[in-house]
């Protein structure tokens, strides 16, 4: 209770507010126990004559068992004046509340009677059962009929009398009816309008309510309440405290108390929320590997996400080395046979061995680890036993970026893995995007926890920005400028059509570099402005990348928008929309695999960027980072593909005439030649002239017919013969001979001077003629060319 509370004295004037009552319990005799005639006359008296109401506020309670109870009739009487009511109800109202009033002062009178001592004595548990665990249980438990208004009456007087505030117990009531009977409607209503004044400028809205306004009633009732006082100011740093550390303030209240405290620190009488991490310290094995851990911990200049990682990641390392190896909890007992033992550990870990808790790991609960995984494992330890040397806390023994390198075999298997949407299921999901509704997005019958016009433009940033989500959380109020022709307009510019302005996006300092400046598509910026225009006035959020009090642009009710709100509801839903599955043949869809697209759809285009064009928009320090998004698609690589001609490179055809009447004839099974190859200057009959040495410079053996002959001029004038093109693979001194001319011929004749030909003899000792002929080719076409 705050020191200064109106609550302790029976009359009470604060600065700046009404003057308002309060119980006193100093003037009443608080024995615990029952006085023997107490007990008696409660004995005497049943349940109704307990509930005997007062005429016009005059106690008829003027028989002598009455004055055996004075002690708590006394009380009682005294604490249901100082309940606040209407002084404007009708009468009806006022006999129901007077009844309600008496009822509950005949329950706790019954329950003294069945426990045998007063209500000072009571304990919460005490106040509990007799208040029940609903107001259907409670009435459904009296012996008489029983008002639905007694029960709030008999909280009322727990919370005078006893100091009830276990409310974890009574389930479902309305805490604020409670909070006006104790406090006055006009002072609750006083502070409630104050929270509503900041919750309406911060963008938080009701939907209970005509005018929208966000009152937190049953929160900042229940806050006074455990606080003890109707005043905004008593809600000071001290008071949250207590109130946070109530049973009555279970999960399913926090966030509301965490808004509350936010708006009342706003109000500047209390010190701002923490929001509570979810990377606790994991629990270690073995001292002093646990204290050198801490240590290290609170001295590590590197990010907050790098030190959680290394630290879960060395705990690991603590529970083994106290499972396997407990003389080597010392890290400065470390050798490189310690190093080795640990690098075949992690090479052998699988999910689930080392950790503080496996029930989330579900099915992936003993499948080995992931090659990156373990590089990252030895990463952390490399990180965490160097700087354990390099300030002189352990001697150095070893060198633990040799010691702790990640074996060849495991590095093999580590490289980019970015990941690109195919373009049918990418073009799916911009069309959802673009054409996003609030039925489209999971939420309640109050509809999505997000205004539509913020997760519009958080969509078509994701969509068409290539950002990290990290960087899309962290942009700034005014990160859209516009440009025509290089100078500056404003976004709503009627003089400029919007497919001729320029749309340019300023990114905040980020993973790889400072803050630079993007050329995005215009209906980005549209999007951006459109929110802008509604956004609430927020206060400034700490960027802890550059430590400075920002605007964040997506941000809403004092807070930003959540970084996994992208990954676990946006494209969940956008995926709903389009018709396509969550995951594909690559994996899950993620919010980076979202850049991975953009990037390779942008080096892919009919007119590509370059490598540094597409490093500077993507806000890369490093080109080789770059290489790693800059994906050949398998379209582009078909095409340049089919114009290298590598088929038509290495295949060529020529024609053959085929004797059809010696295949009909039966002669050709006889030996008689059928195929006759033209040479150009002659026919070769050999069957298998595909597999011939000489057949691009002939050396013109037995097979060979010249084309000036008797027989093959009567081979061409055979009415029944038909005329076929043949494919024929070349060697790369054939490919030399047709392209590089005759000196490649000559070299070719060269080689095959001393090669026999299909009927025998060599080429020379057929003593060829000086100068050979080329084999007459046709290249390969192909498409129609």
């Amino acid at each position: 209770m705050p020191a200064n509370s109106p609550w302790q004295p029976a009359v009470v004037t604060t600065p700046g507010s009404a003057e308002y009552v309060r119980f006193d319990l100093g003037a009443f005799d608080r024995r615990p126990q029952l006085l023997p005639g107490e007990a008696a006359t409660l004995a005497a008296l049943d349940l109704r004559a307990l509930r005997r109401q007062r005429a016009r506020g005059i106690p008829r309670r003027t028989a002598v068992h009455w004055q055996a109870l004075e002690r708590l009739v006394v009380a009682l009487d005294a604490a249901c004046g100082a309940l606040h009511q209407e002084a404007d109800h009708p009468h009806g109202e006022e006999v129901r509340r007077r009844r309600a009033g008496s009822q509950a002062v005949a329950a706790v009178l019954a329950n003294c009677r069945t426990l045998e001592r007063s209500w000072w004595g009571w304990t919460s548990w005490d106040w509990a059962r007799l208040c029940a665990g609903g107001s259907t249980e409670f009435r459904e438990a009296q012996e008489l009929s029983t008002d639905s208004a007694t029960r709030p009456y008999l909280l009322a007087l727990g919370y005078l009398l006893g100091g009830f505030t276990d409310y974890q117990h009574l389930g479902y009531f309305n805490r604020l009816y409670l909070a006006q009977l104790v406090f006055g409607t006009e002072h609750v209503e006083a502070a409630m309008e104050k929270v509503a004044v900041v919750a309406d400028r911060w963008g938080y809205r009701s939907q209970n309510r005509e005018d929208g306004r966000y009152r937190l009633p049953g929160v900042l009732a229940q806050a006074l309440l455990i606080n003890r006082s109707p005043r905004i100011e008593d809600l000071d740093t001290e008071a949250f405290a207590r109130i946070q550390s109530h049973p009555a303030t279970s999960t399913r209240y926090m966030s509301g108390f965490f808004a509350l405290q936010k708006i009342v620190a706003d109000l500047g009488h209390c010190t701002a929320p923490v929001r509570p991490g979810f990377n606790h310290a994991p629990g270690l094995l073995g001292e002093p590997w646990a204290s050198y851990l801490q240590r290290w911990y609170d001295t590590s200049t590197l990010t907050t996400a790098v030190r959680n990682n290394v630290r879960t990641n060395m705990a690991k390392a603590g529970r083994w080395l106290a499972a396997e190896h407990p003389e080597f909890v010392d890290p400065a007992h470390w050798t490189r046979a310690t190093c080795a033992a640990w690098v075949a550990a992690v090479d052998k870990l699988t999910v689930g061995a080392h950790v503080q808790r496996t029930d989330h790991l579900h099915d992936r609960l003993g499948d080995p680890i992931l090659p990156r995984t373990k590089s990252h494992i030895l990463m952390g330890t490399r990180m965490f036993l160097r700087d354990l040397q390099e300030w002189e806390w352990i001697p150095r023994r070893f060198d633990p970026s040799r010691s702790l390198a990640v074996p060849r075999s495991i590095a093999a298997l580590i490289g980019p893995d970015l990941r690109v949407i195919a373009d049918e299921i990418w073009a799916k999901l911009l069309w959802a995007g673009l054409n996003l509704q609030a039925d489209d997005l999971p939420g309640t019958s109050a509809g999505s926890y997000y205004p539509l016009e913020l997760i519009r433009a958080l969509t078509v940033t994701w969509l068409f920005s290539g950002l990290r989500s990290d960087e899309i959380s962290r942009l700034r109020v005014g990160c859209v400028r516009w440009q025509h022709e290089g100078q500056p307009i404003t976004g709503d510019s009627r003089e400029v059509l919007a497919e001729q302005a320029v749309c340019l996006l300023d990114v905040p300092v980020h993973k790889t570099g400072t803050a630079f400046t993007k050329p995005v598509d215009p209906i980005v910026g549209q999007a951006i402005d459109a929110w802008q225009a509604l956004r609430p006035k927020q206060p400034k959020r700490l960027d802890r990348k550059t430590n400075e009090h920002v605007d964040l642009l997506f941000s809403v009710r004092a807070h930003p928008v959540a970084k996994d709100y992208i990954n676990r509801t946006l494209i969940r839903s956008l995926c709903t929309k389009a018709g396509v599955p969550t995951v594909d043949v690559r994996g899950k869809i993620t919010s980076h695999r979202a850049r991975s697209t953009i990037a390779s759809q942008l080096y892919n285009a009919k007119e590509p960027m370059t490598l540094f064009e597409l490093q500077a928009w993507l806000g890369h320090r490093n080109p080789n980072s770059t290489q790693q998004y800059a994906k050949i698609n398998p379209s582009t690589l078909t095409r340049a593909y089919t114009e290298a001609g590598y088929f038509s490179r290495n295949l060529r055809t020529i024609e053959v005439l085929v004797d059809r009447d010696a295949i009909t004839s039966g002669a050709a099974a006889d030996g008689q030649p059928w195929q006759h190859y033209d040479l150009g200057h002659g026919y070769c009959t050999y069957s298998f002239f595909e597999q011939c040495q000489h057949r691009m410079a002939c050396a013109r053996c037995d097979f060979y017919t010249p084309k000036d002959s008797t027989q093959a001029q009567l081979l061409e004038a055979k009415a029944n013969r038909q005329k076929m093109l043949v494919s024929i693979p070349l060697t790369d001194d054939e490919r030399a001979a047709v392209d590089d001319g005759q000196a490649a011929l000559d070299a070719l004749l060269d080689r095959l001077a001393e090669v026999p030909t299909p009927a025998g003899p060599t080429p020379r000792e057929m003593s060829p003629p000086s100068t050979a002929t080329l084999l007459p080719i046709i290249e390969v076409r192909q498409g129609g060319k």
